[in-house]
């Protein structure tokens, strides 16, 4: 029997899922007495540090924490899992960590995006049996804005290199604890959870520190899903938005069926877009739930969902906040939850007011589970203008001349999925965003989505130059060369494509196939 300590906050059920996938039996902590009589103890966090020890005092389960680790029995930290076993942690200024190891938690102070978000390598240290099997070439999962800096190096497993090395894992004895996600790392990381809970074989081999690891563009694929008129849910695709084709939806595969094969194919994340639209409140919505709940019980990388994360009031006229929405998202399997038409119109608010109320969906989620956790779905057009001058928003020179030979543009932001343009620019927008607690940028382009003539170079130079989060380019992939180029022409950390994906015209494996040896990707 495997305990799992879950105090509340993002997604367990894909440890459990990967842990079950193993053929172990999984208990949930429920008391502290359940910790203190485990016998081996997986304690899997995300989100604030200050949030999570609170909950963790709060639950008592502080003290029973103390005494499992110092009994030295097995023990499995992942993420905040590991940062709680420091001093204490700069997200949260004098709130105290578990204290079992000297050193502090601190935030990335450096000239790349953050959070650091993809696969990155691990430079394993010393031997450790959660190695077992694997070569140390391998890249694992991070999501996180702070990492451990321990002052006993005695204690380090492994480094990462992301802008500049920090400790990725440790081991003391019985204690393991991992900054990246086995869980969401694919076979390797099932085979490192196989590792930990004692049927691995040998001790991994030491990898030599020389080198630097180095963080991988990820290729994701995107699933629409909606209702067809028989009322089933199906992944559809359309041309510049529409999804119906003579009169009826698109019907390119079951969602679950479809996620599975683009993980076997190579996937690094799967996003689902629900484009439903809600007329009920989403979380009666449970055919997508389940959705999420099959699918993460066969596919170990990263889960997005976006479509309905606002506030409801439901027809009973019970109100239920964005964060409570989200939460059932997360205990049903993802990872991160995307924001699309609703952070236009709380970004128009804010600008209105110049104000943060805390009260956003932006700001209540990442408040609780984390920036990492918070994805912006943007759907900008491009809007020509003769001139920089009065045209009242950010405006770009381009390349891309406009129908009457216009050289300058800005570029609008949308909602209801493209049909109605607001007055404020994408540029805005995404600072926004930023400011209020995003951790990543989904940049779609109304102009060249279901084109197939390639992503919109100057649009996703200029927002990522713009910001200092992640940003994923999407729209206008239509063969391999358009991932090549947008890894190239861009600093864009990850590239989104959904039509070529389903209707099998370039697999998610020739496009990999071709970005081999060209650019840093995850094999």
């Amino acid at each position: 029997m495997i305990s799992l300590l879950d105090y509340g906050a993002g997604n367990v059920r894909s440890v459990i899922n990967a842990i079950e996938s193993l053929g172990e039996k999984v208990r949930v902590v429920s008391d502290p007495r359940d910790i203190i009589s485990a016998e081996k103890l997986v304690f899997p966090g995300v989100g604030n540090f200050g949030g999570m020890m609170g909950i963790l005092n709060e639950k008592g389960y502080v003290d029973a924490l103390r005494e499992y680790l110092y009994s030295d029995r097995p023990f499995l930290g992942i993420c905040l899992g590991l940062q709680a076993l420091f001093e204490g942690s700069e997200e949260a200024l004098g709130v105290s960590g578990l204290g079992i190891f000297s050193g502090y938690v601190k935030r990335f102070n450096i000239d790349m995006a953050v959070p650091h978000i993809g696969w990155n390598g691990i430079k394993v240290k010393k031997h450790s049996r959660i190695f077992g099997g694997i070569s140390g070439d391998e890249k694992f999962y991070f999501v996180h804005s702070y990492h451990v800096v321990p002052q006993d190096d005695s204690i380090v497993l492994t480094a990462t290199d992301y802008g500049l090395e920090f400790v990725s894992s440790i081991e003391q004895g019985n204690i393991i604890a991992t900054q990246f996600h086995p869980e969401k790392s694919g076979e390797k990381g099932i085979l490192l959870l196989k590792n930990f809970l004692g049927s691995g074989l040998e001790k991994g081999p030491v990898v030599s520190a020389a080198g630097k690891t180095r963080l991988a563009k990820r290729i994701i694929a995107c699933l629409d899903v909606r209702s067809n008129d028989q009322g089933d849910l199906v992944v559809t695709k359309g041309d510049q938005y529409d999804v119906r084709e003579n009169g009826n939806v698109r019907n390119l595969g079951r969602p679950v069926d479809l996620a599975r094969n683009y993980y076997k194919e190579g996937a690094d994340e799967i996003t689902f877009l629900n484009i439903t639209g809600f007329r009920d409140f989403p979380l009666e919505d449970m055919p997508m739930i389940e959705v999420l709940r099959q699918t993460s019980r066969n596919v170990f990388v990263p889960l997005t969902i976006g479509g309905g994360i606002r506030d409801y009031t439901d027809k009973f006229g019970r109100r239920y906040s964005a964060l409570e929405v989200a939460a059932e998202y997360f205990r049903s399997g993802a990872d991160k939850i995307s924001i699309g038409s609703d952070a236009v119109l709380i970004v128009e608010e804010y600008l209105a007011t110049g104000k943060m109320t805390g009260k956003s969906s932006i700001e209540q989620i990442s408040a609780v589970y984390g920036n990492q956790a918070v994805v912006i779905s943007i759907d900008p057009r491009r809007v020509y203008v003769t001139s920089p001058d009065g045209a009242g928003h950010q405006v770009i020179k381009t390349e891309v001349e406009g129908p009457e030979g216009e050289r300058y543009c800005w570029y609008q932001c949308t909602i209801k999925g493209g049909r109605e343009g607001r007055d404020i620019d994408v540029i805005t927008l995404a600072q926004v965003c930023q400011k209020l607690g995003a951790g990543e940028i989904l940049l779609n382009c109304i102009d060249r989505d279901g084109t197939s003539s390639g992503f919109d170079i100057e649009l996703i130079n200029w927002v990522k130059n713009s910001v200092s989060i992640p940003v994923i380019a999407s729209s206008g992939a239509g063969c391999a060369e358009h991932f090549y180029e947008v890894f190239t022409k861009t600093q864009a950390e990850s590239a989104l494509a959904a039509g070529i994906f389903h209707r099998k015209e370039v697999p998610i494996e020739e496009v990999k196939n071709y970005l081999k040896g060209r650019v840093e990707i995850r094999l």
